[in-house]
C-alpha cells in the first residue's frame, strides 16, 4: 500500500521538473505573445509597414523557422543533451529579438523574427520533460506546460498594450531577449540535471532514428492528431473574433474579457476528467472522448455562430477539449517513441503542428472568403470526423499497448 501511494505521487524531482520547465516555456512564449495585440498598430510606423502582406509575413517568420528547425533541434538533443540544446536555442531566440528590436524597416522585422524562429526549443523541453518523469505523472508535467502557455497568453492580452505605450515596440522587443536570458539561467540553474543516458546499440538523432519515427503507425496517429487540432483551431479564429464584434459589439482591444474568463474556466473543467483518467487507466478513454467533444463544439459553431451567448459556450467547450488534447498528445508520444529517439519523435509531432497552424489559417481565410463562415466549420466537423476515426484504433502504452521499449531500427508498428 505504502509503495503504491509514493507511486501515485509525483517525486520532489518531477514536480521541480514540471513547474521549471513550464516557467521555461511561461518565459519564452510571454516573450513572443507580447507582440501579437500591438505589432499590427505599431507596424505602420515602420518602412515597408503599411503592406499587411509583410507585417503577417513578420508575424509568420517566426513560425516558418521553427516549423523548419523542430526535427533538426530534436534530434540534436538526442545526440548532444536537452539542456545543451535548449540553452542554444534561447541565445539565439534573444538575438533575433535584439536585431528586431533595432528595426527600422518591416524587412529587419522579419529577420529578427525568423531568426528568433531558430531557436525551436520546444522538443528538446518536452523530451527533457519527459526524461525527468515517470509514465504516469507524465501528463501532469504536459499539463503544466500548457498551463503556463494559457496563462501567459491571456496575460499577454492585458499587459501588452499597456507596456507598449510605456517602452515602445523597441522596448517590448529588448524584454523579450531579456526574458530568454532569464530562462537560460533557469535552464542552467533551476531545472534538475537531465538524466544520463545508458550506452545503447541505437545511433541517436541519426537519419535511421528518423526514419524508425516515421514509419511508426501509432506515432502517425498522434501527429496527424496535433495537426488537426492546431488546424481547426486556426481556421475557427478567422471567422471567431469577427463574430465576437458583429454579434457581441466588442472591439478587438476588449476581446480579452470573453478569452480570459473562457481560459481560466477551461483550465478549471479540465483538471477533474484528466486526474481521473490518470488514476484509473482511462486515458484512451478521455483522448477520444476529447475529440468527440471537439467534434460537437465545430456543429455548434456551424449551427450558432450569430448568437453570441452560444459562441461563449462554445469556446468555454473548445478550450476544454484543446487543452486536454494539447495535455495529452505530448505524454503519449513520449510514452510510444523509443527512449533513444524520443527528441526526434517530439520534434517531428511540432513540425506537423507548425504545419497545422500555416495551413489552418490559409485555408480558414480561404474558406471564409469564398464559401462563408459556415464552410469553415464544416471544413473542421470534417477534419475532427477522420481524426475521431483513426484515434479510435490507437494504443495507450501501459493500457493495453506497447511498453514504449526502443524500437529496433527499420521496424514498423502495426
Amino acid at each position: 500500500m505504502t509503495e503504491r501511494t509514493a507511486s501515485d505521487r509525483m517525486s520532489p524531482v518531477e514536480l521541480r521538473a514540471g513547474l521549471s520547465l513550464a516557467s521555461l516555456f511561461a518565459l519564452r512564449m510571454l516573450g513572443l505573445f507580447l507582440i501579437l495585440p500591438v505589432f499590427a498598430v505599431h507596424a505602420v510606423h515602420l518602412k515597408g509597414g503599411d503592406s499587411q502582406t509583410l507585417v503577417g509575413i513578420a508575424l509568420g517568420a517566426y513560425g516558418l523557422t521553427q516549423g523548419v528547425l523542430q526535427i533538426p533541434f530534436g534530434m540534436a538533443s538526442d545526440r548532444y543533451g536537452r539542456k545543451r540544446v535548449i540553452v542554444f536555442g534561447l541565445i539565439l531566440f534573444a538575438i533575433g529579438s535584439f536585431v528586431a528590436a533595432s528595426a527600422t524597416d518591416i524587412w529587419i522585422t522579419i529577420l529578427g523574427r525568423a531568426i528568433q524562429g531558430t531557436g525551436a526549443i520546444s522538443a528538446a523541453v518536452v523530451a527533457l520533460a519527459a526524461d525527468l518523469t515517470r509514465d504516469q505523472h507524465r501528463t501532469k508535467v504536459m499539463a503544466m506546460i500548457g498551463a503556463s502557455i494559457g496563462g501567459v497568453f491571456a496575460l499577454s492580452l492585458m499587459a501588452a498594450p499597456a507596456l507598449y505605450r510605456a517602452i515602445g515596440m523597441e522596448g517590448l522587443f529588448i524584454l523579450i531577449g531579456a526574458l530568454a536570458i532569464v530562462a537560460i539561467a533557469v535552464v542552467k540553474y533551476v531545472v534538475p540535471a537531465e538524466p544520463v543516458k545508458k550506452a545503447s546499440g541505437e545511433s541517436r538523432g541519426d537519419a535511421g532514428a528518423l526514419g524508425v519515427v516515421l514509419r511508426d503507425l501509432e506515432l502517425l496517429r498522434l501527429n496527424l492528431g496535433i495537426f488537426v487540432l492546431h488546424m481547426v483551431q486556426m481556421t475557427m479564429f478567422v471567422v471567431v473574433p469577427v463574430a465576437l464584434v458583429k454579434q457581441g459589439g466588442l472591439p478587438v482591444e476588449d476581446h480579452w474579457k470573453v478569452y480570459l474568463p473562457v481560459v481560466l474556466v477551461s483550465f478549471a473543467l479540465m483538471v477533474p476528467p484528466m486526474m481521473m483518467a490518470e488514476r484509473r487507466g482511462r486515458t484512451k478513454l478521455m483522448f477520444v472522448g476529447s475529440i468527440a467533444l471537439l467534434l460537437l463544439v465545430q456543429i455548434g459553431f456551424a449551427l450558432w455562430i450569430d448568437h453570441l451567448a452560444a459562441v461563449v459556450a462554445l469556446l468555454t467547450a473548445f478550450f476544454v477539449a484543446f487543452n486536454l488534447l494539447e495535455a495529452t498528445l505530448p505524454s503519449l508520444i513520449t510514452r510510444v517513441a523509443p527512449e533513444s529517439s524520443r527528441g526526434t519523435a517530439i520534434g517531428v509531432y511540432n513540425t506537423t503542428q507548425a504545419l497545422g497552424l500555416f495551413a489552418g489559417g490559409a485555408a480558414g481565410g480561404w474558406l471564409a472568403q469564398h464559401w462563408g463562415n459556415v464552410s469553415v466549420f464544416v471544413f473542421g466537423m470534417t477534419l475532427v470526423a477522420l481524426w475521431l476515426l483513426v484515434a479510435a484504433g490507437m494504443r495507450v502504452p501501459g493500457q493495453g499497448g506497447r511498453a514504449g521499449k526502443p524500437l529496433a531500427a527499420g521496424s514498423v508498428q502495426n
